[in-house]
């Protein structure tokens, strides 16, 4: 069974309005003067509208035009779940710490919510992933060689000891698991009031998605428990995050869902059993990109870690997404990422691409 994508771009043009005017002049000796017409045109002109950088949405308000990125980690220890606010992230990055357990890097800037967490300490990774976007970056705090990677990021660091009343104990929780933060107070905390690059290329005409495969579920083999499913809901439009079999929950009691799930093969230095663990994101990989019930196979790509990574399909084409919110999973080289065809008979394919990953200073 084949489906076509379809991406429907809107144009708005200008409405031009044509009037005449007729006159005459009487001169002497009763002659008639020729009758004159004269039209003239009136164009209206649209203003494109105001769009979030981090999900592509139009944004009537203005907000996300006149604040940093507010980037937030948060823990996916079954102890903390369910956590608040990811539900309202507009991108959420799970990574892999010690022990091959996951954690998430939340990222905040359309919306504000009034709790977020558990909050959780900084990892190794976590330079690389908000160094292209700046902002405010709000954790518990670290070990000294996580702390020294971050230092070195450009951002705004908010730990416990310096959040003030931005961050709270939340004491029906056991800690660790017990740490929150106030969006719009974390916020206030600092950043340039100015809108963080866009991450990704949002469909409009000129973008087609080749080599889409129609797909109901995709499956990221994380170690053990950690692995996760997201199946598509067409009447949403949406991928739904399952994990061990069962819905992953939001504290608002929303079900996880993702306009977008990213899929980036991560080789991990050190190990991805080991306390230091770091995700090597510069150079290039295979990458899944899920979007709109399909999945595209290509690379991601990135030359310096200041610069945002590029996701290209198998000729090198950019892969475009649908506006509204991603989630990108950074699953180690040897973890398994499969897919669900929606073909009949059902079949699971496993998506192999020859990876490469680099190191740049």
């Amino acid at each position: 069974m084949k489906r076509r994508t379809v991406v429907t771009a809107i144009v708005t043009a200008g409405v031009a309005m044509a009037g005449s005017l007729a006159f005459a002049a009487c001169g002497g000796g009763g002659k008639d003067e020729a009758s004159t017409t004269s039209t003239s045109k009136r164009t209206t002109t649209t203003t494109a509208p105001v769009l979030a950088p981090f999900t592509g949405l139009p944004d009537p308000s203005g907000a996300s035009q006149t604040r940093a990125a507010l980037n937030v980690k948060v823990s996916n220890a079954p102890e903390a779940r369910p956590q608040s606010g990811l539900d309202q992230a507009d991108v959420v990055w799970e990574e892999v710490v010690e022990g091959g357990i996951t954690r998430f890097l939340a990222m905040f800037q359309s919306n504000s919510p009034s709790a977020i967490g558990p909050v959780r300490s900084v990892r190794l990774t976590d330079p690389g992933i908000v160094w292209p976007v700046g902002g405010i970056f709000a954790f518990s705090g670290g070990a000294k060689y996580a702390l020294d990677g971050i230092n070195k990021a450009p951002v705004v660091l908010v730990d416990e000891s310096r959040a003030g009343p931005a961050m709270y104990r939340d004491r029906s929780r056991q800690a660790p698991h017990n740490l929150y933060g106030k969006g719009d107070a974390l916020f206030a905390k600092g950043g340039t009031p100015v809108p963080p690059p866009a991450l990704f290329t949002y469909a409009s005409a000129v973008h087609s998605r080749s080599g889409a495969l129609p797909i109901t579920a995709a499956r990221v083999g994380f170690n053990g428990s950690f692995a996760v499913d997201w199946s598509w809901d067409s009447a949403s439009r949406s991928w739904l995050r399952n994990a061990g079999g069962r819905p992953f929950m939001a504290a608002s009691g929303k079900q996880i869902r993702a306009t977008n799930v990213v899929v980036m093969s991560v080789s991990y230095r050190g190990g991805v059993g080991s306390m230091g663990a770091e995700g090597v994101l510069t150079g290039e990989g295979k990458v899944l990109v899920l979007t709109d019930g399909v999945a595209i196979e290509g690379r991601w790509l990135r030359s310096s870690v200041s610069q945002v990574t590029r996701f290209v399909d198998l000729k090198g084409a950019v892969i475009p997404l649908t506006a509204g919110n991603t989630w990108v999973e950074m699953p180690d080289v040897t973890y398994a990422v499969t897919t669900t065809a929606a073909v009949a008979p059902v079949t699971t394919t496993t998506l192999k691409v020859p990876t490469k990953s680099t190191s740049k200073p």
